[in-house]
Order: C-alpha cells, then sequence, then structure tokens
C-alpha cells in the first residue's frame, strides 16, 4: 500500500513541475501569431495546389477551367514568395494542417461528387473556389497588415501582391459566374421546368 501512495505522489509532484514550466513560458506576441497564421496559409495554398487540378479537370466550362489554371500558376508564385518571407525570418518554411481550408475543399470535393455532370455542378465549383478566395484574402490581409505592424516592410509588400492577386481572382470568378456559369445552371433548370 505504500509503495501505491509513493507513485501517486511521485506522479503528482511532475504533474505541479510540467503545469509550473508551462506557466513560465513567455507568453505569446504577434510576432508568434504572424508565424503561426503563416504556416497555416502556407499549408492551404499547398492544399489549393492539390485542389485545383481535380476542380479544372470537373468543370464542364472551358472559361472556368482555364481560371482555375491561370489561379494554380498564380498559387504556385504565391508559394514562392511565402518562402521568401520564412527566409526573411529565418524559419523553415513549413505548413501546419489548417482545419479551416480542409473544411473548404471538403465542401468543394463533395459538390463534385454529388453534382458530378450535373447543370449546376460549374455553378458549384465556382463557388467553393470562392470560398477559397475569401479565405485568402482573409489571412492575406490579417498577414500584410500584421508584417507592417512587426516593421517587416519587405514581407508586407509581398503578402499584398499576394493579396492583390486573391482579390484579382475573386472578382475574375464574380464575373465569370453572373455573366455565364450560373445563368447556364439557371438555363438548364428554366428548360427542365
Amino acid at each position: 500500500m505504500a509503495r501505491r501512495t509513493t507513485k501517486r505522489t511521485t506522479k503528482k509532484r511532475a504533474t505541479r513541475k510540467t503545469a509550473a514550466r508551462r506557466t513560465r513560458r513567455a507568453p505569446k506576441t504577434l510576432n508568434d501569431l504572424f508565424l503561426e497564421t503563416l504556416r497555416d496559409i502556407y499549408f492551404a495554398e499547398n492544399k489549393i495546389i492539390k485542389t485545383l487540378p481535380k476542380m479544372s479537370k470537373a468543370a464542364h466550362s472551358k472559361d472556368l477551367a482555364a481560371a482555375f489554371n491561370k489561379h494554380l500558376r498564380e498559387t504556385q508564385g504565391q508559394v514562392k514568395r511565402l518562402d521568401q518571407i520564412f527566409k526573411m525570418l529565418g524559419k523553415p518554411a513549413r505548413g501546419k494542417p489548417c482545419e479551416a481550408i480542409n473544411g473548404i475543399t471538403d465542401e468543394g470535393a463533395e459538390i463534385m461528387r454529388e453534382f458530378k455532370n450535373a447543370p449546376a455542378l460549374d455553378a458549384g465549383l465556382l463557388a467553393a473556389a470562392q470560398a477559397v478566395e475569401h479565405y485568402e484574402i482573409s489571412r492575406y490581409g490579417t498577414l500584410r497588415t500584421w508584417a507592417e505592424e512587426l516593421g517587416m516592410q519587405e514581407a508586407a509588400t509581398l503578402l499584398q501582391a499576394t493579396l492583390d492577386e486573391e482579390e484579382s481572382t475573386d472578382r475574375a470568378l464574380t464575373e465569370l459566374a453572373t455573366s455565364v456559369i450560373n445563368l447556364e445552371a439557371e438555363g438548364h433548370y428554366r428548360a427542365a421546368a
């Protein structure tokens, strides 16, 4: 019985020591948050590079497929910019899993499965792509602002270049949706009714 008590006491002491070490760590700073968010978007961009070819292949519209392929090339350039920022920080270019982008791309995959060969497929693919764009716009805007506040002007300039591309892609997708894709999906609906 004495051994059990000793083991429990030793275990309690070890737990207290671990908790004490955790409380002594320096508080997380904006710089830490910048790096974590940079890793998040790095993961997201690499996930998007894997996803865009699938979306392009699934698209019925040649214009939509072309838009996806154009953005794939832009995304590859955006990853190179992120690599540069990691290098500026003296950190390895490494992503951290991002549940947000995983969820958005999972929705896109679901649309591809559920609407395969359906007239509304392209409208669904386009909507999924815009969800990705809006996520990226949010992340890059935040990162750019933080880079400016942290005095990382070169990083802010690179992030702004990517933000400009993301906003341009979003506008192009909106134009494609309202001028062609949604009308085609709606036209098939009206013809069937």
